[in-house]
């Protein structure tokens, strides 16, 4: 029997090295990614406190792309940047969840930085 491991198992322990070294704190709090094979999610997150200070998705009602793609990708981007400076929020802490720095997860990334967050 072939013993193959999770894809998702293998993430988790990568997120959670990432995650030992990644620290939000309030002047710089941690722009946290997560990708599902149809939509993707970004949460602005203070670990001080614990609180999740801005958060945008591609299942959001006033979102028209598909969520699965770097289009999307890129315009949640925007959105959760535009929406951590009006709440004052200007650098950040990437953390990319445990996936590799490429394709939706850079665009991403790429899209908040367009729009001025810094990191």
């Amino acid at each position: 029997m072939i013993n193959k491991a999770d894809k998702n198992d293998r993430r988790m322990k990568r997120h959670k090295r990432v995650r030992a070294k990644i620290y939000g704190s309030a002047s710089r709090p941690r722009l946290c990614v997560f990708r599902s094979l149809k939509h993707i999610y970004a949460q602005v997150i203070d670990d001080d406190t614990a609180k999740t200070l801005v958060s945008a998705s591609s299942l959001e009602k006033n979102f028209e792309n598909y969520g699965g793609n770097k289009i999307a990708a890129r315009e949640v981007g925007k959105i959760v940047s535009e929406r951590a400076i009006k709440a004052g929020i200007s650098e950040v802490v990437f953390d990319r969840g445990g996936y590799i720095y490429h394709g939706r997860v850079k665009e991403l990334a790429e899209g908040a930085r367009e729009n001025g967050l810094k990191f």
